[in-house]
């Protein structure tokens, strides 16, 4: 007996059999096949069978209007990817970006002669002659080994990993240490390139395009944090391109200006000259600065390669970059006039005798100019022309000099080694011009 009444679902066979049209077959017990009474239309078989068949095309209709299921041999296909296959994805190109660039990331140490005790001299410091000094590691950085010629290789990093060393080092990926030569440094842009010997190095970093970042996409800082070589942190391009101030002198006074690229990377000391890189494995930028004042995290910088091969070429051709030379060291006037009212406001007697700025009753200026710089010294081309101690600038050519910063950008971006340049400035309270002719700043050294 069947479980089931309907006769679709029953095990009994039938045996009512009738010749004719419009009846249907069915298997039947002793004997083959039977056919069906076609009474009263459709029998509840056929009908089972048309909702199945339905119930198929839906799904398969449904399926593909979600997950885009191509539309045929005559329209393009389109594939729509899960949250979770996506980042899947993201994740495989961090992992195969980072691989594929970080045997070409090498750790820079900067090494000095130091006294026995480690201690390190300030700036313009003088060293006792008689104190016993030994080579000492002073400060480590990163770098990127970008090229192989001749049997060296060469490698990118920053001006202040290897300033003031007598002895550079690199270290590869695989622990070996290596002599390093510096070929050419440049501190304004803060890049250096070092060649070492090339014996044994077969991976080269790939530079791409950094016009091409977008902000929120994802990079990878590859670096030596902390003396901890072969480290790499994520994060996402903040600011495409930002200008921020920089002063060269590391005084706190703001000398200059560098194009950047913001990024939330973690970087901390050591990382300086190390990589920026993109999910394609290619360096889109030299790690440069860390924000760290109090309460900023998160804040880190890179010089994008659009900017950095360049200098780069200029140092492997000339180990510099030639740039025009105006020949004075300068302060800022409206630096001088907030130095002394800070003298104003504690009753310092101080006249600027030490060299440091100028006395009030010297400069004698016009009481509407507030804005120039201030000739503190002059060589060069400027010493040639005349200018002197004192003496504030305020123009070159018809562009108004207020800075410092004003000036460099002005001689840097609008001329040339050799073009002349026609100078405005105040002595004794009188507008005087004097034209002189730039010069390369190394050729004058020489």
């Amino acid at each position: 007996m069947s479980l089931f009444d309907d006769d679709f679902y029953s095990t009994r066979v039938s045996r009512r059999a009738r010749d004719g049209g419009g009846r249907s077959w069915s298997f039947g017990g002793r004997g083959g096949w039977r056919r069906w009474r076609g009474e009263g239309g459709l029998r509840p078989i056929y009908l089972a069978f048309i909702s199945s068949m339905v119930s198929a095309l839906g799904t398969a209709l449904l399926f593909g209007l979600v997950f885009g299921v191509g539309r045929g041999a005559h329209g393009p296909e389109t594939v729509v990817t899960t949250p979770a296959v996506m980042a899947a994805d993201t994740s495989e190109r961090i992992v195969q970006a980072s691989a594929k660039v970080k045997p070409a990331v090498v750790s820079i140490i900067n090494e000095q002669m130091l006294p026995k005790g480690g201690r390190f001299f300030r700036p313009g410091q003088e060293r006792d002659p008689d104190e016993e000094l030994t080579l000492q590691q002073a400060s480590l950085g990163s770098g990127v080994i970008f090229r192989k010629e001749q049997g060296k290789a060469y490698i990118i990093t920053n001006h202040h990993v290897i300033d003031g060393a007598d002895k550079v080092k690199a270290v590869l990926s695989n622990g070996e240490s290596r002599e390093a030569e510096v070929v050419g440094t440049d501190q304004i842009t803060d890049l250096a390139v070092l060649k070492i010997d090339g014996s044994g190095i077969d991976t080269l970093a790939t530079i791409g395009d950094s016009r091409k970042l977008r902000e929120a996409e994802i990079v990878i800082a590859i670096g030596n944090p902390l003396g901890l070589s072969d480290s790499l942190t994520m994060g996402i391009v903040s600011k495409s391109q930002r200008i921020i101030p920089v002063s060269l002198s590391q005084n706190g006074i703001y000398d200059w200006e560098q194009e950047v690229i913001q990024i939330s990377a973690q970087l901390n000391q050591g990382n300086s000259g190390g990589a920026l890189v993109n999910l394609n494995g290619e360096v889109v930028g030299i790690n440069s600065m860390k924000v760290a004042d109090y309460g900023v995290e998160g804040v880190g910088f890179a010089i994008p390669m659009h900017n950095v091969m360049p200098v780069v070429e200029q140092l492997l051709e000339t180990g510099y970059v030639p740039r025009p030379y105006l020949g004075v060291y300068t302060l800022d006037l409206e630096q001088y006039w907030e130095q002394r009212l800070v003298e104003e406001w504690l009753g310092s007697e101080d006249d600027g005798e030490d060299g440091e700025g100028a006395g009030e009753d010297e400069l004698k200026l016009p009481g509407d100019v507030k804005r120039g710089v201030i000739v503190l010294e002059a060589v060069g081309p400027a010493k040639k022309a005349g200018l002197k101690f004192n003496d504030v600038i305020v123009k070159l050519d018809d562009t108004p000099i207020g800075s410092t910063m004003e000036l460099r950008k002005y001689l840097y971006g609008n001329k040339k080694i050799g073009e002349k340049v026609k100078v405005s400035f105040y002595r004794d309270g009188k507008l005087q011009t004097v034209t002189l002719e730039l010069a390369d700043r190394i050729e004058e050294e020489e």
